[in-house]
């Protein structure tokens, strides 16, 4: 793991930071990191009563959560929730975009599945855009404010099979670097953490990732709680950035290699299938 323009520690104690996602896997391993450690979180998910879990297993600890269930592919959720987390602590210090979707399919069998790109686009991107902009306004006001996009190493790899995830992960990669641009003399800051595979439920139904070397949500949740306190620019894995840099000397061979990696993962997958 390498962290990009390292900053100053900046303690989440007593702050509030928003996770999205919160209900499971890696945001709910945030979540619990982060009240460990004294911060009041705004845990957001669709799903209320694994929220009200999260709540009930976190209590007692130094910080505190407040639940808000949340569907954020519905545009007035979301900006129903702007006004609730607004009017119930205040302000917010950190947004964690984490809640997210993937799937695995080839664009070669995906002619009559534009919904597939369709619904990955409005979680893991238009969703977290349109938190992002009910929540800068605040930010911008109180003179401070981060922002921690949850992405993925493939958005250097660019590994196939991952259409439809990856390129909305991008989407918001891209634009997390624009705002960051935009905003670095307003106190503002953003950080994309690209995390490599984690053992969570969302990659249970591929085959091939149950034996494939992963990050544990605990591993995951610290580098995300490290992108807070140290607002560094982007979380790389060195293999994915030596990768995207030999995309830009040899995209040729970068594509080579990308098309027999993913032909061997299919082999395999099928090898398995007929055992």
């Amino acid at each position: 793991m390498r962290l990009l323009g390292l900053g100053s520690n900046w303690s989440v104690a007593g702050r509030v930071v928003l996770v999205t996602g919160a209900s499971s896997g890696i945001g709910a391993g945030v979540v619990r990191d982060l009240v460990g450690r004294g911060g009041t979180v705004v845990a957001v998910a669709r799903r209320a009563e694994l929220l009200e879990d999260l709540v009930t297993s976190t209590r007692g600890g130094p910080g505190r959560v407040e639940a808000h269930a949340c569907d954020l592919t519905r545009a007035d959720d979301v900006d129903r929730l702007v006004t609730n987390v607004r009017d119930s602590v205040g302000r917010v210090d950190v947004l964690v975009n984490n809640a997210g979707r993937s799937i695995r399919r080839s664009i070669a069998v995906s002619h009559d599945r534009a919904h597939d790109f369709e619904r990955t686009m409005a979680i893991n991107y238009l969703g977290a855009v349109r938190l992002t902009l009910g929540l800068v306004p605040t930010m911008l006001a109180q003179g401070e404010g981060h922002v921690v996009n949850v992405v993925t190493a493939g958005v250097q790899l660019r590994s196939p099979l991952f259409s439809a995830y990856i390129a909305s992960k991008s989407a918001l990669d891209a634009f997390g670097r624009i705002m960051a641009r935009e905003m670095r003399d307003q106190g503002v800051t953003v950080t994309n953490v690209r995390l490599p595979l984690v053992r969570t439920d969302m990659i249970a139904p591929t085959d091939e990732f149950a034996t494939a070397p992963a990050l544990s949500v605990d591993q995951a949740a610290e580098r995300v709680r490290r992108a807070i306190e140290c607002r560094p620019i982007a979380v790389n894995e060195l293999h994915a950035t030596a990768f995207e840099l030999l995309s830009v000397l040899a995209p040729g061979l970068a594509d080579r290699m990308s098309h027999w990696a993913s032909r061997g993962l299919t082999e395999s997958r099928a090898a398995m299938r007929r055992g």
